[in-house]
């Protein structure tokens, strides 16, 4: 497709031997055909600030700079928050290809500076098709012009002449035919002012002809614009009558378009952002009746399908004299902006709104097909981010959350009362610090997590718990201009002391006295009496009594569960060992023995004549089987036994008793043992004694 009218495109025209080329880096994530439009967003961590993009043609490359992308139907959108930048080009674009406004081929340069070098990156044909076929007319209100294209009555009726600021190979490429020609453009200000085409294209405007359509742009706005409240809508008007002449013949054609000014129609509450847009667009519509056939809408140039926009929680709604757009305020697909403030957080919520319009007019039966791009950001609002305390004490650290902030916002350091940490060095301390995205997509949360044993966390006793405080400040930037805040936690938390069961006990005439403390896990452990677990039953039998915070037992020293040590002629020395263990894991908590002496009579003479006398097995002797005893007189077994202790009861003159005469006594001897062979042979050959 010819163009021949941008002014300065020889200035314009990049040096190619300036640049090095490669192919199509990872940096662009996409390169979309939309309805009316092409789209390439590049990451900016690649392209860095201040991209810059050239369109491509037969003729050469041209950059896209602030003036060129007004007149030639270019935008280049740089959206920080999400981190890439947007280039979107009109299907009626300087440099598209276009093919009977049926296919439209692109071609652009990305430059980049790399390692102190310029590199060229050609993004290589993209060609698109309309999905929707032409209205008679059509409308765009991009974000920095406004381009109205309207149905030619035929094709090539209209030819633009030639001007001195074009490539003379496109003014060659437009032969002139017997058809009209285009000679006068006349802005309705609304004074008439009346250009020849070359002036009004040598003022920023973009004037083309296609094989169907003729295409009007200008800048938004332009010294020929001018304001109109339209339904209490501030809106930027564009109104022009185009002359045409053929030999002594002239007709003249209307090209206009009305868009909304930047904010117009945009209201704010706490909670929602809402933009009204007249239903009925005065300066563009002449008919006194006309229909309005659909409606869509969409953010960031793409547009919402009804389910999409349920789950967003979007609206859109009619009535008499509006439509009405309201989207929360936080909600996907918003972006937050972040400022900081004398050290407060403030933000913004930045959007761009789209609507597309339908309608026509009963008057010519012709359709108009009307879209607006609209930027939105709301007033700053003071945000300090939330501190929430997830800390769960048993795990011994702190966690806290705090946000949520802007995409735009990092984390440098974190100041305690005794130091200041990077966030190199917390995480060198063993802190964790990391940041997750909001469920809504918009913001981000900081987690930071914290030892209870680091020596930042401050920590004193109180009646049976520890008391542990932690005071921080998180210190914040806001990119890219590194602005600081800051935001402030005090975390508490209380840990009931960690204290395992025990056992204590002592030793009274006859029996042992038993303490077992529960400690912090109540009843949650086993105790063991000697060899035999303490069942209720035992319990019963040893007189436990219980409370709150323990319960005893009284154990005989001569109890099954006691054991032997030694005997002497008057004391038995027995000791009792308590094991303390968690069922679940079979740990033992504590093992406790209690040794003593208890004071008895092992042998006693009564004044009948009788005898009594008591064996105990011992310790080192756990095979002895006290049944077996006898005394000399093998016939003379224990009057009572048991597996601790043989009891026998017998006169001075029996059981092989003899009796030796002392100066102030008389002493009886006789001896406890065993005479059983096999028994014998069953201690000799028993193993030593194992100790649990």
């Amino acid at each position: 497709m010819a163009f021949g009218f941008c002014i300065g495109v020889a200035l314009l025209l990049s040096l190619w031997s300036r640049a090095e080329t490669a192919g199509i880096p990872d940096g662009v994530l996409r390169m979309e055909c939309h309805d009316r439009y092409f789209m390439i967003a590049v990451d900016l961590s690649f392209t860095g600030d201040e991209p810059h993009f050239e369109a491509v043609d037969e003729t050469g490359a041209y950059a896209i700079t602030q003036q060129y992308a007004a007149q030639c139907g270019y935008s280049i959108n740089v959206h920080p928050l999400p981190g890439h930048v947007e280039l979107r080009a009109s299907y009626f674009s300087c440099q598209t290809q276009n093919k009977d406004d049926e296919m439209f081929t692109f071609n652009f340069n990305l430059n980049v500076t790399q390692e102190g070098k310029e590199v060229t990156y050609p993004l290589q044909d993209k060609t698109c098709s309309p999905s929707l076929p032409w209205s008679p007319r059509e409308v765009t209100c991009e974000t920095n012009y406004m381009e109205v294209s309207v149905k030619k009555a035929a094709p090539n009726d209209y030819n633009l002449p030639a001007y001195p600021y074009s490539d003379p190979r496109k003014a060659a490429e437009q032969p002139m035919d017997a058809g009209f020609r285009i000679a006068t453009v006349v802005f309705l200000t609304p004074e008439e002012r009346v250009m020849q085409v070359d002036e009004a294209q040598r003022n920023g405007y973009g004037i083309s002809s296609t094989a169907t359509r003729l295409v009007l742009r200008s800048p938004n706005p332009s010294r020929e614009t001018y304001t109109k409240d339209v339904a209490g809508v501030p809106m930027t008007v564009l109104s022009t009558s185009i002359i045409f002449e053929k030999t002594k013949l002239t007709t003249q054609l209307y090209a206009g378009a009305a868009c909304p000014q930047a904010q117009g129609g945009v209201f704010f509450t706490e909670t929602s952002i809402r933009w009204f847009l007249p239903r009925r667009i005065d300066p563009m519509i002449h008919s006194k009746h006309f229909r309005l056939l659909e409606v869509n809408m969409g953010v960031d140039g793409r547009k919402l399908e009804a389910t999409e926009m349920s789950a967003r929680n979007y609206s859109l709604t009619l009535d008499d004299l509006y439509i009405i757009v309201e989207i929360p305020i936080g909600a996907a697909g918003c972006h937050i902006k972040s400022h900081a403030l004398d050290g407060q957080y403030f933000t913004s919520y930045m959007n761009e709104l789209m609507l597309e319009l339908l309608w026509t007019e009963d008057d010519t039966n012709e359709d108009t097909r009307y879209k607006v791009f609209l930027p939105v950001e709301t007033p700053l609002q003071l945000q300090p981010p939330q501190v929430i305390d997830a800390t769960v004490p048993k795990e011994m650290m702190f966690k806290v959350l705090i946000g949520p902030v802007g995409f735009d916002v990092m984390l440098k350091n974190i100041s305690f009362p005794s130091e200041v940490l990077s966030l190199a060095d917390c995480i060198a301390r063993g802190f964790q610090v990391f940041d997750q995205m909001s469920p809504n997509g918009c913001s981000k949360v900081y987690t930071v997590e914290v030892p209870f044993t680091d020596r930042v966390v401050g920590q004193r006793k109180e009646m049976g718990v520890t008391i542990y405080t932690l005071h921080l400040t998180f210190g914040f930037l806001v990119l890219p201009k590194h602005a600081p805040f800051t935001a402030t936690a005090y975390l508490r938390a209380k840990l009931e002391d960690i204290a395992p069961p025990s056992v204590s006990g002592s030793c009274g005439d006859k029996n042992f006295y038993v303490i077992v403390k529960y400690g912090t896990n109540v009843l949650n452990f086993q105790t063991k009496m000697g060899k035999r677990m303490l069942t209720g039953s035992l319990a019963q039998q040893y007189g436990i009594m219980v409370n709150d915070t323990h319960f005893s037992l009284v154990v005989p020293f001569s109890a099954a569960d006691a054991t032997v040590e030694a005997v002497e002629m008057s004391s038995i020395k027995s000791r009792l060992d308590v094991t303390l263990r968690y069922p679940k894991t079979n740990k033992t908590i504590q093992v406790f023995s209690l040794a003593c002496n208890f004071i008895t009579k092992l042998i006693e003479c009564f004044p009948n004549g009788t005898i009594t006398a008591m064996a105990i097995t011992l310790e080192s002797v756990p095979s002895l089987n006290p049944r077996r005893l006898t005394l000399r007189d093998p016939a003379c077994g224990p009057t009572y036994s048991n597996d601790q202790y043989a009891y026998f009861v017998f006169t001075a003159n029996s059981c092989g008793t003899t009796r030796k005469f002392l100066p102030n006594m008389m002493l009886y001897e006789n001896e406890i043992s065993i005479t059983d062979e096999l028994e014998l042979r069953k201690l000799s050959q028993s193993k030593e004694p194992e100790f649990e």
